[in-house]
């Protein structure tokens, strides 16, 4: 059962900006630890990004550092992802996640996350 909506996506051009949402569909995860994943067609689903419960600390990918900010003011509301300077490969369907708050942060593994929304997709064209 979806339990999260992301939102944000869309086409952009290599060199572009854009920046995720997601919100809790029926309930919200405020102080939970979150987190940000994408899959590519024909690959497997990988971490982008997570923020811890409190909203300060943050960790992201190396793919992904200096590019793209993970935050969520406060440690509740809306989970965003800035991201700037795409490039091609970061095309992908972009999936935000609760974490299991009784684990130790960070977490970067999708067996550590206990919801899922149904993603949104990212194109960056050349």
């Amino acid at each position: 059962q979806q339990q999260l909506e992301e939102s944000g996506g869309g086409s952009v051009q290599a060199g572009g900006s854009l920046n995720l949402s997601c919100v809790g569909s029926g309930r919200t995860f405020d102080y939970y630890p979150m987190g940000w994943f994408r899959q590519a067609p024909g690959k497997e689903r990988e971490f982008v990004a997570t923020i811890q419960w409190d909203g300060v600390q943050t960790r992201v990918a190396a793919s992904v550092k200096g590019r793209f900010t993970i935050s969520r003011p406060g440690g509740k509301g809306p989970l965003y992802l800035q991201m700037n300077s795409l490039n091609v490969e970061d095309s992908a369907v972009y999936y935000c996640a609760v974490g299991n708050q009784f684990l130790q942060w960070p977490i970067e593994m999708e067996s550590q996350y206990k919801a899922w929304g149904r993603g949104t997709e990212v194109t960056v064209s050349s």
